[in-house]
């Protein structure tokens, strides 16, 4: 098992979401500190996609029981995925972001976040490379004009509206950053994990706690006032989760702010737009307000600077007057994301492979009924 973690890091890397390797071996850290070698060897067994303990157990010659006992266990210890789909419990290897980073919210320590900032400058820029882009900018709504028409990915409460099961989960960047000592004046209890599942997270729901549709929407009321900004996966359908981000800590923003990776979030299809008439100049809308410094003063009032504009309204809400709104971007600035998870793993692994990957993909979805 000399090279077992060489391997998982070679899966791991060959996952549309990349794992890459660095000279230093410090990817090969992480995950000796987080799997053991007969753990990181049954990771490497399982599959990207969801399966049953029974299928599982099934492909791999062990009992049900034993099986089942095995990926509880690596599940609670966050090292892969375990999930509620269509009734049945399953369990999956996930990438290490989105995935096996985040779980490790309950057992990262100062040796753990040592070896992730150290890799950060590597991860990021490898994550963020390539398109489609991982994360999505979901605007505040109440920034919104009201004569818009806003689609359903564009929605953050009409995605809590028809998810049926939410959790509430510490943000582990957060977290990382107050063990290297860099604490955050921003609450660390503001993740939302989703599912349009009934009772996705009575079996298991990643050290988070069980909340209503209530308190989710009350959880974006008050990020929203903090400044905070909604990012979720870049796909139209089947939402799973709901960060709400700060610069000085969370990876998404930091990826683009820090380590220039320009795929690691999308903006949203809006941008801020100063009515001049209104503007007072009082600047509550700029400083830290802005998450990308995309506010600057012009003459006796405030304008966007729209190419740095992500169009997460955070601006909109301090606004004294109501002189700022998000309105839709040109049609030519905008885009459209990948229709769920699936397909945008197709895309990004085109990205990164070329197009016969993608035909290969086009071809495995087909017969799979993807």
């Amino acid at each position: 098992m000399a090279d077992i973690y060489k391997q998982l890091a070679k899966k791991l890397d060959a996952l549309p979401n990349a794992y890459p390797a660095t000279a230093s071996g410090v990817e090969l850290k992480i995950l000796r500190k987080i799997f053991s070698p007969e753990e990181a060897a049954l990771a490497l067994r399982l599959k990207p996609f969801p399966e049953t303990a029974d299928q599982i157990a099934k492909r791999l010659r062990k009992s049900v029981a034993e099986m089942r006992s095995c990926l509880d266990a690596m599940a609670k210890k966050g090292q892969i995925g375990s999930l509620r789909m269509h009734g049945e419990q399953k369990y999956a290897l996930m990438p290490f972001v989105i995935g096996i980073y985040e779980f490790q919210v309950n057992r990262i320590d100062k040796e753990l976040a040592d070896l992730l900032e150290e890799y950060a400058p590597t991860l990021l820029p490898a994550v963020g490379s390539q398109k489609p882009a991982l994360g999505r900018v979901i605007p505040a709504n109440a920034s919104l004009k009201a004569d818009l028409t806003i689609l359903a990915y564009e929605d953050m409460r009409r995605i809590i509206a028809e998810s049926r099961s939410f959790a509430l989960r510490e943000c582990i960047c957060r977290k990382e950053r107050a063990l290297e000592g860099r604490p955050c004046r921003h609450p660390v209890e503001t993740c939302l994990g989703l599912s349009s599942e009934a009772g996705a997270f009575d079996y298991f729901n990643y050290a988070g706690r069980i909340v209503s549709r209530d308190e989710a929407l009350r959880v974006l009321d008050q990020t929203e006032k903090e400044g905070l900004v909604h990012v979720s996966f870049n796909v139209r359908e089947e939402q799973v989760f709901v960060c709400n981000c700060c610069t000085c800590c969370c990876g998404f923003l930091r990826g683009m702010r820090e380590f220039h990776a320009p795929y690691l979030l999308a903006r949203s299809n809006f941008v801020a737009h100063i009515d001049p008439g209104n503007c007072e100049d009082c600047g509550a809308c700029g400083g830290t307000r802005c998450p990308m410094e995309a506010i600057t003063a012009e003459g006796a009032t405030a304008a966007v600077l729209s190419h740095r504009c992500i169009g997460c309204g955070v601006c909109s809400i301090v606004c004294p007057t109501g002189a700022i709104r998000l309105i839709r971007r040109p049609g030519p600035e905008t885009d459209v994301p990948p229709k769920n998870i699936v397909h945008w793993s197709v895309e990004r692994l085109s990205s990164r492979r070329g197009p016969l990957t993608r035909l290969a993909l086009r071809i495995w979805l087909a017969r799979h009924g993807g």
